[in-house]
């Protein structure tokens, strides 16, 4: 049989696509006779070909995800010498690496025991192979770069994300993760419990605090006092979140696993997290080793998370919430009315309703506030003056903003009485009510 090229798999392909919408897999062929049915010579041709395409098919496919998925070594590491242990190692982490592509929950080769703890670095690893500046989505590949045995079952494990760009190599990141060994292959895990396994521990309430010298006890009872009454609100029982506490976004890197990403070059603070059921966990990477200070507005977005996934919930309304009970960039809710007052209301023209369509913003210690937050804030006040927090909790939960606000205003009216129409009026009412 002579050869088959591409060209013409892909034209015989099309034509007996064709053939088989007519309900026939059969190929007339001409002779000095005329026309001829030759069925069962044809129908092994089909058979032939169609075997060829698949073939060629699977290959390319195989070949394709090999290219993006293979793990590469480091030409230097030292490996375990069991040959079954290290291929079960390097197996089990390259499905590791690539099921992390996919959401948190689908990832089989989380270490199950340290779950919420390894969640907060699978987040760093998302898109991690995507480079947008060569437009290639695996551009950076992944490197074991070192396996050391830590005792007869775990193994700590370092991997390196790498592009090669005219033999130029780039970093993206460094990781680190413990591999559990589990019968026959492994599982992983952040380091930061090995890291931590000799810092303090302070429990107040259904918080827990973990420092590595001191803890500054007023500031958590602070914090305990200002949870309750949130968690009262909230309705919210039985939610444990521990707090890691540390100087800043590099101490806090390093205790999960991420010696090194790009995307953080300069940064010098942050407050990472991760929710598993009932539980939280936050880094504070924000100079706070020794906890002696947090802000009442965050926290509200904190708790709130606690009972229902912020995405849930009308972001202005929500916002409002964290204004009125928890003020914002260190002032009180007072100081930042005042603030709006001077700024934004003392204006008499001002159109609350445009606002909220196109936001406009006053400063605060030099920070940017939404006025629309500070009119939600005001109706939050209201509702819950006048129904309680059951009916805050029902204007939480209108949804997302949209054009127009529609399912805004229907809630808004059902709670307060307060229509689109009538909307205008009212706001100036609440504003010159809390100026007094």
């Amino acid at each position: 049989m002579r050869r088959l090229f591409y060209s013409e798999i892909v034209s015989f392909n099309c034509t007996f696509r064709t053939v088989i919408t007519k309900g026939e897999a059969i190929h007339f062929t001409k002779s000095k006779f005329g026309s001829i049915f030759d069925r069962n010579l044809d129908i092994q041709l089909i058979k032939q070909k169609m075997k060829l395409i698949y073939t060629l098919v699977l290959l390319t496919s195989l070949l394709y995800t090999n290219a993006q998925t293979t793990l590469r070594l480091n030409s230097n590491i030292v490996l375990p010498k069991d040959s079954i242990e290290s291929k079960a190692l390097i197996t089990s982490l390259n499905n590791f690496l690539i099921s992390a592509r996919k959401s948190n929950q689908e990832n089989k080769f989380v270490f199950e025991s340290e779950k919420i703890e390894t969640l907060i670095l699978l987040d760093e690893l998302n898109g991690i192979e995507r480079s947008e500046k060569f437009q290639d989505i695996f551009f950076y590949k992944p490197y074991l770069t070192n396996a050391v045995l830590l005792n007869d079952s775990s193994y700590n494990v370092k991997v390196s994300y790498i592009g090669i760009n005219d033999n130029e190599a780039l970093l993206r990141a460094n990781f680190e993760f413990i591999a559990h060994k589990t019968r026959n292959s492994f599982t992983f895990s952040s380091p930061l419990l090995l890291n931590t396994r000799n810092w303090k521990t302070k429990k107040t309430g259904n918080n827990i605090f973990h420092y590595q010298n001191t803890i500054n006890l007023k500031k958590v009872n602070e914090f305990n006092e200002l949870t309750s009454i949130y968690d009262e609100k909230l309705k919210s029982i039985n939610k444990r979140v521990d707090y890691y506490c540390c100087e800043n976004i590099i101490e806090l890197q390093k205790l999960i696993g991420v010696e090194y990403k790009l995307d953080y070059n300069g940064r010098t603070q942050g407050i990472w997290s991760s929710k598993l059921e009932n539980r939280k966990l936050v880094i504070l990477g924000n100079d706070n080793a020794n906890f002696n200070e947090f802000d009442p507005h965050d926290l509200w977005h904190d708790r709130l998370s606690l009972v229902i996934p912020r995405k849930e919930v009308n972001r202005a309304i929500d916002e409002g919430c964290a204004y009125l009970f928890g003020g914002s960039w260190g002032l009180t809710w007072k100081e930042i009315f005042d603030a709006f007052n001077e700024q934004i209301a003392s204006e008499e023209n001002t159109n609350w309703i445009e606002i909220k369509e196109t936001p406009i913003y006053f400063k605060t210690s030099g920070f940017s506030n939404s006025a629309d937050y500070i009119i939600n804030a005001l109706l939050v006040q209201k509702i819950e003056k006048e129904q309680g927090f059951s009916g805050v909790w029902e204007f939480l939960r209108v949804g997302p903003s949209e054009k127009g606000n529609i399912r805004y205003y229907e809630i808004l009216k059902k709670l307060t009485g307060i229509s689109k129409a009538t909307y205008n009026k009212e706001v100036w009412k609440l504003i010159r009510k809390e100026i007094r």
